[in-house]
């Protein structure tokens, strides 16, 4: 079994290496102790997803003249079919794609909002302190296919039911269910196999489908095949969303026709920090991107030339960002169409862009780091003073220069267990995220968005694309962007080392819906194995409370514009079993 915990997964024999000048790395053929794999190079076209059939369709969607957005979207709905244990059409979708055309990003935030009907006092009079994980009553609209046709109609070259096909063959012909998909699979049907139309739909006789067993899904062909074929309007105001109404009226649900009519993904500008000469972006709130950026900032007042990779210092100073942006997570992320209320004289929207500017400039910055003590770990931190779980993630580039960054949840695993009739996947239960306090930003509300867990991200350097990039995990997505980016910039390491490095995950100062929680112990340090033990025991004396990784942290892929040599370079998750490939 391939699913471990990754102190099995990570070796322990790392030793000098992860003190050594991040330039000796270059110095060694196979590189860092810790790296699994080589980097992938090709010199007209990389997809990188967290399964290989994927990115064989990808491919193969750019070789037929289809351009990074056709071979994203053909991959997406490819994953959906494929592991289902964290993606679908029944879940959400946030991309940036870079334009080669304009020379400029492109953000999409594709969160579906909550139902009209169901409203803060309906479950504050049924006695509920906070929305169930499962079942009906988190499940906010879809925003994927949406998000699909708004990217495919500013980017797409291949028409949307050619993009479409292979997963269609796929789900009527059935594909080999892998290893770490079968082994999610199973931990789900339990617990999900109560809710309607799941059983019928996701299992083989009431079980999981096994490893190397053929799974076929012909109502997810039909369903793609009536998307392709008249638009994205047949999901969201056609008989798609008509047996999706009729089927949380008819168990006890609130999501509705109309919920899925009124739908609207919407284009918005992405965000930035320079990190060291590196600019990183991230989608805005309601997304959790900005922790990333906030991480980073507080970071670049520290100079990591003089601090090793995995010392007690980096780990430290890390931790001590992290809780600090956290802290601002819980208070302040949320959908800016809710909160913060505008000044006088702004509308929704500017108070919404000043706060966020806010939080990510470098005055904020330079205050938040004042509260780092370099000896001690925080036992709490409080947000700043201001005016106002399973996911996929995939990356695809084209011999046009376009480069595209997608990432697509059901939230938890499979999603709610809620798989209308015949149409073949699972409803999210993103708004198991929403609070259930009143005046909370996050507080759930008819028609709203619920902060999401889900980001991708993307780097540039000198005004041209570098890196596009991401990996899955809920809170462990800043975490390890930020990580990734220090990686890359800080410890000299090339994409695939950056990804196969132990990982840091410190839990404890915020709840799953980003909620501030009371943190009076400092939280919990997770590490990966690989990290020494004397660092261990120096971040004990410094007041952290340290424990192994009890399974592998994120799930990343990755891929570089080499400009001088006019290549891209690919990287995919070692912990998974994805796969980047060119040609």
């Amino acid at each position: 079994m391939k699913v471990m915990p990754a102190c099995l997964l990570l070796t322990a024999a790392l030793g000098a290496a992860l003190a050594a000048p991040a330039s000796q790395a270059a110095d060694r053929i196979t590189g860092p102790s810790f790296a699994m794999r080589s980097e992938v190079i090709a010199p007209e076209a990389m997809a990188a997803t967290s399964h290989p059939l994927a990115t064989q369709i990808a491919l193969d969607v750019m070789r037929r003249g289809g351009s990074a957005v056709d071979a994203a979207i053909a991959a997406n709905a490819a994953l959906g079919l494929m592991e289902p244990t964290g993606n679908g059409i029944g879940g959400d979708f946030f991309a940036i794609v870079w334009d080669p055309k304009t020379a400029k990003l492109h953000g999409y935030n594709g969160s579906g909002r909550s139902p009209k009907s169901l409203s803060l006092a309906w479950f504050q009079r049924n006695g509920y302190t906070d929305i169930p994980s499962h079942g009906p009553l988190p499940v906010t609209v879809p925003g994927t296919v949406d998000g699909w046709f708004a990217l495919h109609s500013r980017f797409g070259k291949l028409p949307m039911a050619q993009v479409l096909q292979p997963t269609v063959d796929y789900a009527r012909n059935g594909h080999p269910v892998h290893e770490t998909i079968a082994y999610y699979w199973n931990r789900s049907v339990p617990l999900l196999s109560k809710w309607p139309g799941f059983t019928e739909q996701f299992t083989v006789d009431g079980r999981a489908p096994r490893k190397n067993e053929m799974w076929r899904n012909p109502n997810l062909a039909n369903t793609l095949e009536t998307i392709g074929r008249e638009g994205r309007d047949a999901f969201y105001k056609g008989d798609i969303a008509r047996t999706i109404g009729a089927y949380f009226k008819a168990n006890g649900g609130f999501l509705s026709y109309e919920d899925m009519a009124a739908h609207t993904g919407e284009w918005v500008e992405p965000v930035s920090t320079n990190y060291r000469g590196v600019d990183v972006w991230e989608i805005p709130p309601n997304g959790q991107g900005i922790a990333a950026l906030q991480i980073l900032n507080i970071l670049e007042g520290y100079d990591f030339s003089k601090i090793p990779f995995g010392s007690a210092e980096h780990i430290h100073l890390f931790t001590e960002a992290k809780k600090l942006a956290f802290a601002d997570r819980a208070r302040w992320y949320a959908d800016p169409a809710f909160f913060p209320a505008p000044a006088r004289g702004q509308t929704q929207a500017q108070a919404a862009a000043a706060l966020t500017a806010r939080l990510i400039s470098e005055d904020y910055a330079a205050e938040r780091r004042k509260l780092i003590n370099p000896d001690r770990a925080a036992r709490a931190v409080d947000a700043g003073a201001l005016q106002q779980g399973d996911t996929i993630y995939l990356t695809t580039a084209d011999k046009d220069g376009m480069m595209v960054s997608l990432i697509q949840s059901n939230y938890r695993g499979m999603g709610s267990g809620m798989a209308p009739p015949g149409l073949g996947f699972i409803l999210q239960d993103r708004g198991e995220q929403f609070v259930l306090k009143a005046g909370h930003p996050n507080s759930f509300a008819p028609g709203k968005r619920p902060f999401h867990t889900i980001i991708p991200a993307f780097a540039t350097k000198d005004g041209k694309p570098w890196i596009s990039f991401g990996l899955m995990g809920g809170a462990m997505q800043p975490q390890g962007h930020a990580q990734i980016i220090m990686n890359l910039v800080d410890f000299g390491m090339n994409l695939q080392e950056a990804g196969d490095a132990p990982r840091i995950q410190h839990d404890g100062s915020t709840d799953p819906a980003g909620q501030a929680v009371e943190m009076t112990d400092g939280g919990v340090l997770n590490l990966e194995t690989g990290f020494d033990y004397e660092v261990i025991r120096a971040l004990m004396r410094k007041g952290h409370t340290i424990e192994f990784a009890d399974g592998p942290y994120g799930g990343y892929q990755a891929i570089m514009r080499d400009h001088a040599n006019g290549v891209y370079v690919g990287a995919s998750e070692s912990r998974k079993d994805g796969q980047a490939a060119g040609y």
